[in-house]
């Protein structure tokens, strides 16, 4: 059977860092635990629950698991690449109550259902809130396997997103009230002079600023500027994007 990805296999290429060997307890370092890809099953079977953390854990993923989604919530997002195998059908709160509950605390860690019952209905709408698949029991070892795969990727993609953003709003919290001002105007496609004109500054004033701005960004061109700004909205770049055009006209 395939195996994910780990530091035994020797695969390149995987999307997800890989879990270092010993890392399936949850006592290991705060450091290694916000990087590791993470694995939580949370089923009120104890037995089935425990077969699947000893599988998980023999291919080398560090798994985390609870008997409620009661006891999930309580407990902080991980801060790393995460995938939640959720059982549907759970006495308390049910498995689509859990996947509300985390969107409302804005969890991004993607969800697996598992579920003894077919049920088009209920797959439908968790497919609908963003789960990633919806597996019946009992399944193939290497559906689970696929599936979390997919999960991680997806998680991973969105950490790292979300790391850019964090990174781009710091850098803009950088500038002042008038270099907000020329990069907004930037932005727009405005050369220097029209900028100066905006503000009843001199032009010459407004390449100090603009300088000053790009350098605090750590960008070197309009284009750059402009996936920085992306970045900080969130909003993935656009294909073939150039940016505005440079603003310089000397």
């Amino acid at each position: 059977m395939p195996r994910p990805s780990s530091p035994r296999d020797g695969n390149a290429g995987a999307a997800v860092p890989p879990p270092p060997d010993g890392s399936a307890h949850r006592e290991s370092t705060p450091a290694a635990a916000a990087r590791a890809p993470t694995v939580v099953v949370v089923d009120d079977d104890d037995g089935f629950r425990a077969s699947t953390v000893r599988f998980l854990r023999s291919v080398g993923y560090d798994v985390e698991s609870y008997a409620a989604p009661e006891e999930l919530l309580s407990q902080p997002p991980s801060g790393g690449p995460t995938c939640i195998l959720l059982d549907l059908r759970m006495p308390g709160m049910s498995g689509l109550e859990a996947q509300h509950a985390l969107m409302l605390r804005q969890d991004r860690h993607p969800i697996v259902f598992m579920s003894g019952h077919a049920d088009a209905a209920v797959s439908i709408q968790a497919m609908k809130r963003g789960a990633v698949d919806f597996l019946l029991k009992p399944f193939e070892e290497q559906a689970v396997l696929d599936a979390i795969d997919r999960a991680l990727r997806q998680d991973a993609h969105a950490l790292a997103a979300s790391t850019a953003q964090q990174e781009a709003r710091a850098r803009l919290a950088r500038l002042t009230a008038r270099e907000h001002q020329v990069c907004e105007y930037l932005m727009q496609g405005m050369l220097n002079k029209q900028i100066a004109a905006a503000l009843g500054i001199a032009e010459s004033t407004v390449k100090v600023h603009r300088s000053r701005m790009m350098e605090k960004l750590g960008v070197g061109s309009l284009v750059a500027l402009t996936r920085l700004m992306d970045q900080a909205a969130g909003a993935p770049p656009a294909a073939g994007a150039t940016g505005p055009r440079d603003g310089t006209d000397d």
